[in-house]
């Protein structure tokens, strides 16, 4: 199996968020990788991560930085593939971290999901690659729309919940 997403992480104490990223390929069939790289103490190892990924046959990156978050950054920075970046909740609650993400330059984008927001940004590379897979496609759509079951089976289950002033 060749994977096609990428997900690197600053450091292995990112991996219990990264983990429903890594579940939500898992349900949907989607071959990926899983890396520790660190913008500040693997630099270079990192750039050639970046440069090489496409050659390897992947398609979307998820990187995931807690406080300095310099990693979503970086590889976009080395890689025209797009790079999705998660800012890991540590100092400040995140806000330090998913600050660093959105400020990129100019020609450098890096699409940011919410902190801790891993299984988004699996949501986010998901669709990115059914653009061009339509079995991706296909279960992308299922999954939205167990989505929506889900709410609409709590609707339901609410009317069942009983109070004195409760009208409905």
């Amino acid at each position: 199996m060749t994977p096609i997403v990428s997900i690197i992480m600053g450091s292995t104490s990112d991996l219990p968020v990264l983990e429903k990223a890594a579940q939500f390929f898992d349900e949907m069939e989607i071959p990926f990788e899983m890396n520790a790289l660190s913008a500040h103490r693997t630099p270079q190892e990192v750039e050639q991560f970046a440069r090489e990924a496409q050659g390897r046959g992947i398609k979307v990156i998820i990187a995931a930085a807690g406080m300095a978050a310099a990693l979503p950054g970086v590889i976009a920075a080395n890689t025209t593939l797009p790079v999705i970046g998660v800012p890991v909740k540590g100092m400040l609650d995140g806000l330090d971290a998913m600050l660093s993400i959105i400020q990129m330059p100019p020609g450098i984008p890096v699409a940011t999901v919410g902190v801790n927001g891993a299984l988004n940004a699996a949501i986010l590379a998901a669709q990115i690659l059914a653009l061009g897979d339509a079995d991706v496609a296909f279960k992308v759509a299922n999954y939205k729309e167990d989505l929506k079951k889900k709410i609409t089976k709590a609707n339901a289950d609410l009317k069942e919940v009983k109070y004195q002033f409760k009208t409905n």
